[in-house]
């Protein structure tokens, strides 16, 4: 007999295998069809966000798999166990391998390894948890195509899968329970009918929707990139020797001059600076060695790039320290030096200026949509940048150059060193400049130093005579000088409504001049010329700085779509100690330009805000505007203090969770006063028999025994006679017996009696 015991353990074996794969086996096809569907919207919807087609492939084997997994759902399947996982293996394997490469941003190899795991898994789903286990991969694929999205194209993906998880959800609750039947694709369920299921099933879907958009709308949005590992392409290699001395800007390779050492040509205009020309209608002038402003025409708007960012602010591309008489130029070009990183890593240490001024790190992710110069728009003070060149340049006037040109598609991160700008400070800031600084940036071409000087006096002459009478403080500093005369040239000079009505100038003509007094105004980047030009003409040096505006914040994707007609010029003011502060005196642009002062943490909210603020009169507006600005600047503020903590070491992480230990027992025992309070004052607006009935139901409930919704008063009091002494039973038939003959008979109760008899059952109990 004992030569068979091998094989009747073999064949209890196979049966107790398959008797458990036939007991747990999930049947219901209308479940696996809807998990298939929420895996492949998560597929696709990677595609969608990272705008490729890398993962399509994976769709066909996940259709194979689950109808393979259907039909083999009561086998044990040992050999393609087996293979399952023998192929989860090599997907490690290739996840490591891609991983190496793409140290910054990992989110793309994971997304494509949670793929081939999936597609594994999906032959081998006999039960209903395996199931389970599908719905999440598609919700975490999900997850990471909604941080790598860049754009609204993904809303509808998101649409969709909660369109079908709702149902899909539903199923798997009634598999649990053990209906096997589906009243949504079964047709044979008479029970229910699928006609009257939509309507409910819009309503639940309206309003997920609904409460989705409402939180996400007051949901506060904190700053990223708490983790130091950021987004950049891929590496690009670099043939030749680069200096960065030159710029490549595509609207004037386009023009045949590859080299582009500066000739200030763009579009249709002539090659010398000093020469009227068209702006090309697709690049911006001004990111070049040297600018023609002598030029007409206007750009036609297109997205250039995408930027997630911790703070609003001002793209900053180059800046300018010669003043031609109709434009600008770098005049130290040649002294541009480079910078090299490490082999091992993307990080290019950039020096940053010495500053009196408190300061933030910023964090800067750029994505190219369409073609740029090889010129890296970033924040004040550059201080780390990761960029996919294993070299940079940067220039005198403190702007970055690569040595290719920022072509589609290409990622980049930069941390920059924002300072904060302190208006008292910067009005005690000393004025005296050091050699380096007054050598370049207070240079005017004598033929108008005079002229422009004796009216920038004038200005402020008449500023300073309006106000003595008034007791206010004059302007006797160098920050109060360049904030009031941005603010005379946005209200007392005009752009043309139309860009031609402006005369090209003639050779002999200066640009601010005619600004100044011949024309009363002039194109948006000559008003911040000739405020760069009336400080040098008072001794304040000053320079011009282009970059892009801040763009059009999305708040559904929390990045800033730039467009090329964001590109534009102001003025940066030096001020010793504290470095180079930007002032916009450019017409209905904001007369200090946004920066770490200004946040995005309840952004929705405030759009929502402006909106019903149209709609208002201008006093309640006002009085509103300034007290919700007040609490969320103190919510804020303690928001972003709080979450600093965490950054300061185990100190600071052990006294954050100290607070926030703290903070959750105090919200939870405020809370459970709340509830008791408005428990008292529900229970003192009801009548008195009212308010006893329900004070019995709670003190029962809080027994154990709570009253269910179907039962009457006298079938509750019946019941509780099996589970309580007679002393309290008795208690609580007379006051639902009282409870009864008041509610529905008008009979007057004794409640003095019914009182007396309550508060000794209270008292026996404790």
């Amino acid at each position: 007999m004992n030569r068979f015991w091998p094989l009747s353990m073999g064949h209890v074996w196979r049966q107790n295998t398959q008797g458990s794969s036939l007991k747990e086996a999930e049947d219901t096809i209308s479940l696996r069809v809807l998990v298939l569907a929420l895996v492949i919207i998560g597929i696709v919807a990677t595609d969608i966000a990272t705008e490729t087609i890398f993962s399509l492939w994976a769709v066909p084997p996940s259709i194979v798999g689950a109808i393979w997994s259907y039909y083999r759902r009561r086998h044990a399947n040992i050999t393609v166990k087996f293979c399952i996982a023998i192929g989860m293996l090599i997907a490690l394997g290739a996840f490591f391998g891609r991983l190496l490469g793409e140290l910054n941003d990992t989110r793309l190899a994971l997304a494509e390894l949670l793929i081939q795991l999936q597609i594994l898994h999906s032959f081998d789903m006999p039960r209903r948890k395996d199931l389970g286990y599908s719905i999440v991969i598609g919700i975490i694929l999900l997850g990471v195509a909604a941080t790598l999205s860049q754009t609204l194209a993904f809303a509808p993906v998101l649409l969709l899968f909660l369109a079908i998880a709702l149902p899909t959800l539903g199923l798997n609750y009634r598999s649990q329970l053990g209906l096997k039947k589906s009243t949504v694709f079964d047709q044979k369920s008479n029970e229910i009918k699928l006609s009257s299921r939509i309507p409910v099933y819009f309503l639940l879907f309206t309003l997920v929707v609904g409460l989705g958009l409402g939180i996400f709308a007051v949901l506060p949005r904190f700053p990223g990139y708490q983790l130091r590992t950021f987004p950049v392409s891929s590496p690009i290699e670099v043939k030749g020797g680069f200096t960065g001395r030159s710029i490549i800007n595509p609207g004037y390779v386009r023009q045949g001059n590859a080299n582009n050492q500066g000739s200030g040509s763009n579009g249709d205009g002539q090659s010398q600076a000093g020469q009227p020309g068209r702006l090309d209608n697709g690049f911006y002038y001004g990111f070049n060695s040297q600018i023609n402003q002598n030029l007409g025409g206007k750009m036609k708007p297109k997205v250039v790039m995408r930027v997630r960012s911790q703070a609003e602010g001002f793209w900053r591309v180059l800046a300018f320290d010669r003043y031609t008489g109709k434009g600008w130029e770098i005049s130290r070009n040649e002294k541009v030096r480079t910078i090299k990183r490490s082999p091992w890593s993307y990080q290019i240490y950039v020096a940053t200026p010495d500053t009196l001024a408190k300061t933030r790190d910023v964090v800067q992710t750029y994505t190219m949509v369409s073609d740029l110069p090889n010129l890296i728009p970033a924040m004040t003070f550059p201080q780390e940048v990761y960029f996919p060149t294993p070299i940079i340049a940067i220039d005198q006037e403190d702007g970055l150059r690569a040595p290719v040109g920022l072509s589609e598609d290409l990622t980049y991160t930069i941390i920059s060193k924002v300072p904060y700008r302190d208006r008292a400070a910067l009005g005690k800031a000393s004025t005296n400049y050091l050699k380096k600084i007054t050598d370049y940036y207070l240079q005017i071409p004598p033929e108008i130093e005079q002229k422009v000087r004796e009216r920038t006096e004038e200005i402020l002459a008449n500023y300073n005579r309006e106000r003595v009478g008034k007791s206010l403080k004059t302007l006797d500093s160098a920050y109060e000088k360049a904030l009031y005369l941005a603010q005379y040239l946005k209200q007392n000079y005009s752009i043309p409504q139309n860009p031609l009505d402006l005369p090209y100038l003639e050779e002999k003509d200066d640009l601010v001049e005619a600004f100044l007094f011949k024309y009363k105004g002039g194109y948006p980047d000559h008003f911040s010329t000739v405020l760069t030009v009336m400080l040098r003409s008072i001794g304040i040096p000053a320079r011009l700085v282009a970059g892009f505006g801040a763009g059009e914040f999305n708040p559904f994707t929390g990045m800033y779509v730039v467009r090329n007609t964001d590109a534009y010029a102001m003025t940066e003011v030096y001020f010793p100690k504290y470095g180079w502060f930007a002032f916009d005196p450019i017409p209905n642009h904001p007369l200090i330009p946004p920066s770490i002062e200004d946040t995005q943490t309840f952004s929705v909210l405030r759009q929502f805000w402006h909106w019903v603020a149209g709609w208002l009169p201008s006093p309640i507006t006002g009085l509103l505007n300034n007290v919700f600005g007040i609490i969320f600047s103190y919510v804020s503020r303690a928001i972003a203090w709080f979450l600093a903590l965490f950054a300061q070491g185990w100190l600071g992480v052990l006294t954050g969770l100290i607070l926030a230990t703290t903070a959750t027992f105090l919200g939870w025992l405020g809370w459970n006063q709340w509830r008791e309070w408005s428990k008292r004052r529900w229970l003192g607006k009801l009548p008195p028999m009212e308010s006893l009935y329900q004070q019995m139901l709670q003190w029962a409930a809080q027994k154990g025994l709570g009253k269910h919704p179907a039962q009457t008063p006298l079938e509750y009091a019946s019941v509780l006679h099996q589970h309580h002494d007679q002393a309290t039973a008795q208690v609580i038939d007379e006051i639902c017996q009282a409870y009864v003959g008041w509610r529905y008979g008008g009979h007057t109760p004794n409640l003095k009696q019914l009182r007396q008899n309550w508060q000794g059952l209270k008292k026996t109990a404790k």
